[in-house]
């Protein structure tokens, strides 16, 4: 995980308005909203968590939503590109086709 990663997810966990380079986290009623280059990637709430592609499937998308998912999700959930499409894999191992807000509990 990088440097940047892992100050985004205490910045989480503490509940705090945080900001570097291209990624940002705005905490508002409990709820931290992760921002990558101004497009809303994520929303942490305590028991759970939303996921978007902020209309741009990057490498670096993929790499914050996966450092989320790591601190603040279950188990090995992740984010994974096979043949230029997104999927999400479940704490379970089960393999999902990725959209933009997907809800996870």
């Amino acid at each position: 995980m990088r440097k940047i990663e892992r100050q985004m997810n205490a910045a989480i966990t503490s509940e705090k308005d945080w900001r570097c380079d291209n990624t940002e986290v705005r905490n508002i009623d409990g709820v931290s909203y992760v921002y990558l280059y101004g497009h809303k990637i994520a929303e942490v709430g305590d028991t759970w968590m939303r996921i978007f592609d902020g209309g741009h499937q990057t490498n670096t998308t993929k790499s914050r939503l996966n450092a989320l998912l790591s601190a603040h999700g279950i188990g090995s959930e992740s984010v994974f590109q096979k043949n230029f499409e997104w999927f999400f894999r479940d704490a379970m191992g089960g393999i999902l086709p990725f959209f933009s807000g997907m809800r996870l509990n």
